[in-house]
């Protein structure tokens, strides 16, 4: 029986996630609720767990991205490794041509399985929807040696990806397809006799090597060397070059024996025209024409990530479906800077965390937010939905793009406790370890564009939030204090709203209320 495991659902907005990674290989042997895969969505980095004990037979392939719902591999329950489904006969015979032009060899495998046990055909195994063969790129075991269950013993090569061969079962190997071969899904690639000992299994090996040696061209052996000499490009790789326009020779391969990968290709890049003199006569006309370019002029081109192209689609989706409005004010940070020289060595000491910025700015939000509701509020159809908590989003900044973990119930936290949330969230989110809980919901979001030298912005609001805090760079700047001018550290801040639900007076006297309690900190500690 043959179980299909689709892609989850893992939250309200997510309709594709990408295949980040295999944890097991197709045909390898998994149990109930095992780890098999790392999906990847826009929000975050998730494990897929095996739905019942089998056989793994994988559908979809590592950096594909496929939709909620749709298949990602299959599970053979009751199965052994290996099991797939023998070819028809015609095709056996033709994915296997060196077993038909050496009989001896044909006569030799079953007398070695009749001495040391059954012998296990190992074929190519389903990879993907749309491919349909396979090319040995490496066979890391040679003929007559034993192997361990699940040791790999060959890479093979797809229009798309290389990926390893585990070996089925503990044995003697005997080898059927060649290095270089290219062999359909489902052709014979090798047989293991299990039970039999590498000693064991080259004497009944020996006599057959002559015959199937004689059968073979005489070029047959070294034509796979010839195929994979340093400089020739994988079956992907060769694909991408020619695409690209870009000669084999010109590229530098970093694979086993100087070959040329899929990687290699990506990165390579088209060397510089030849002289004018050595193009056509119509080409020479053209160039004369135009003005020379001077300088390189390379191109290179990036898939977008899922996560990209989900932050582009949601700031397009509020920007088009938002009153969106921003208003701004400017804060003097003296005052809590004051108090971080003053007490943050003892702040350490007790708490075992910095006092930095952010937590005072979410303190004043959560205290602004209560007074005025409609900024904490949300649109749901025709209601709006007001929040008695402040759930505190704070944008972080990932190596995979830009997350918004979520500060739950931050009114209720002290400074330190918020501080602590802070690191943990974005220490989570540099290593991509965010769960989806810890990024769903959020009534409010706070950006830090101040960090890398913003001076003003007008941030997007995370939908379906009405409003969004942008903090920015600190500059010293003259100000006027007390009918003196006075040089102070000054902040601009950003407050982008929607207008549809919060009115001019609530968002200016909601940003107006941050600034009072940023700049006089003890209205935070007395709750004034």
């Amino acid at each position: 029986m043959s179980l299909e495991v689709k892609v989850p659902a893992v939250g309200e907005s997510i309709t594709e996630v990408t295949i980040a990674q295999w944890l097991k290989k197709d045909g390898d042997r998994v149990e109930m609720d095992e780890v098999i895969a790392e999906l990847e969505s826009d929000k975050a980095t998730f494990e897929l767990p095996a739905e019942a004990a089998g056989i793994l037979r994988i559908v979809a392939q590592e950096g594909d991205t496929i939709e909620v719902g749709a298949t990602i591999c299959r599970i053979e329950q009751n199965g052994e490794a290996g099991g797939a489904p023998a070819a028809p006969a015609a095709k056996q015979e033709a994915a296997a041509p060196t077993a038909a032009a050496a009989p001896a060899a044909q006569e030799s495998a079953p007398a070695a399985a009749q001495g040391s046990g059954e012998t296990k055909e190992m074929r190519v195994p389903t990879v993907g929807e749309s491919i349909t063969e396979v090319t040995i790129a490496s066979w890391l075991k040679n003929d007559g040696d034993h192997v361990e269950m699940d040791e790999v013993i060959a890479e093979l090569e797809s229009d798309k990806a290389t990926f390893e061969l585990p070996a089925e079962a503990a044995g003697t190997l005997q080898i059927v397809a060649q290095q270089g071969d290219t062999v359909e899904i489902g052709g014979l690639l090798c047989r293991i006799v299990q039970g039999a000992g590498a000693g064991a299994a080259k004497p009944a090996a020996q006599p057959r090597a002559p015959a199937a040696q004689a059968a073979q061209p005489a070029a047959a052996a070294p034509s796979g060397a010839q195929t994979y000499a340093s400089g020739t490009p994988s079956p992907a790789a060769g694909k991408i070059l020619s695409e690209k326009g870009i000669n084999a020779a010109d590229v530098q391969g970093t694979g086993r024996d100087g070959r040329i990968t899929k990687e290699d290709a990506m990165g390579a890049q088209k060397a510089a025209p030849k002289p004018a003199a050595a193009a056509p006569a119509a080409k020479q006309e053209t160039a004369a024409a135009a003005p020379a370019a001077t300088g390189e002029r390379n191109q290179r081109r990036e898939k977008m990530s899922s996560l990209r192209k989900t932050v582009a689609r949601r700031l397009v989706q509020v920007k088009n479906e938002t009153a969106m409005l921003t208003t701004f004010n400017e804060v003097d940070m003296k005052p809590i800077m004051d108090i971080r020289a003053k007490y943050k060595d003892k702040f350490k000491e007790k708490h075992e965390v910095g006092l930095g910025f952010m937590s005072f700015f979410t303190k004043a939000c959560t205290v602004a937010l209560q007074e005025w509701p409609a900024v904490n509020a949300m649109i749901d159809g025709n209601d709006i939905v007001f929040n008695d908590f402040c759930d505190v989003s704070i944008a972080v900044s990932s190596p995979k793009g830009l997350v918004v973990p979520i500060i739950r119930n931050a009114e209720s936290l002290t400074l330190d406790g918020i501080e602590k949330e802070v690191i943990r969230l974005a220490k989570k989110a540099r290593d991509g370890k965010l769960s989806i809980e810890e990024m769903s919901g959020g009534t409010f979001t706070i950006t830090n564009g101040g960090v890398f030298g913003s001076m003003m912005s007008t941030p997007i609001i995370n939908a379906p939030q009405s409003a969004i805090l942008g903090m920015h760079n600190i500059v010293q700047r003259p100000v006027a204090v007390n009918g003196q001018v006075e040089i102070r550290p000054m902040m601009y801040l950003a407050l982008s709203y929607d207008h549809r639900i919060i009115d001019g007076r609530e968002s200016v006297s909601f940003l107006v209320r941050v600034k009072e309690l940023l700049e006089d900190p003890m209205r935070l500690l007395l709750g004034v």
